[in-house]
């Protein structure tokens, strides 16, 4: 069953669209907390 499911290109491809659309997730919210801890009070 696995072997299946790992030689699908179908599956592959919706791998990568996961991998893809959680690193830009990590980015942002690595963006989010590096510009807000960088705030520094006047």
């Amino acid at each position: 069953m696995l072997e299946l499911i790992l030689g699908d290109p179908v599956v592959w491809g919706s791998l990568l669209g996961l991998a893809v659309v959680l690193g830009i997730c990590f980015y942002y919210v690595y963006l989010i907390l590096h510009n807000t801890m960088d705030n520094k009070p006047n």
